[in-house]
């Protein structure tokens, strides 16, 4: 489903721990980190979405939410990653939730019917605004930047988010 601007509806999970780390998982068969996210369906709403996929990718919906983006936050998929199918597709909108995981570590299962991730580890809040594919940046920051309040996250020690390669200092791990 592509609205009329070209944007698929979708949505992005943040999923921390008790320490405020973040779920960040490597893409399957590719050397690429980023957070959960999926399509929205039609008829379904961003939360009923956020939890199927939580499901459809981590293998568990164990998660209290915090907290989500007040509105879409959109991006642009360069022209060398668009679908051929999709001639009108731009790129994605999407809502972004915050999410406490409440279950085990062993409950994080990517062994899904249709794996999108090979492993995953536990981040700092921060980390993946560096991480990212450059043209997800900005909604990384956006969507971080709006959710850290509700857990009393400190401001990133920059502002820019497309300035330097390394904007926070990289850490974390599980």
């Amino acid at each position: 489903m592509i609205d009329a601007d070209g944007y698929r509806p979708n949505v992005g999970m943040i999923i921390c721990n008790e320490h405020n780390q973040v779920l960040w998982a490597k893409r399957r068969g590719e050397n690429a980190w980023q957070f959960p996210q999926g399509g929205i369906d039609y008829a379904e709403t961003p939360e009923q979405a956020m939890f199927r996929e939580l499901e459809e990718e981590v293998g568990t919906a164990k998660v209290c939410i915090l907290g989500r983006t007040r509105g879409w936050l959109r991006y642009e998929v360069p022209c060398a990653r668009h679908r051929t199918s999709r001639r009108r597709y731009r790129g994605q909108k999407q809502i972004w939730f915050l999410l406490r995981f409440e279950g085990e570590e062993a409950e994080i299962n990517l062994r899904t019917q249709q794996p999108e991730f090979e492993d995953w580890r536990w981040v700092d809040y921060w980390m993946p605004v560096n991480e990212i594919i450059a043209f997800k940046r900005r909604v990384y920051w956006q969507a971080l930047q709006e959710l850290a309040p509700l857990i009393n996250m400190d401001p990133p020690p920059m502002t820019n988010p497309c300035g330097s390669a390394n904007l926070y200092p990289v850490g974390g791990g599980r």
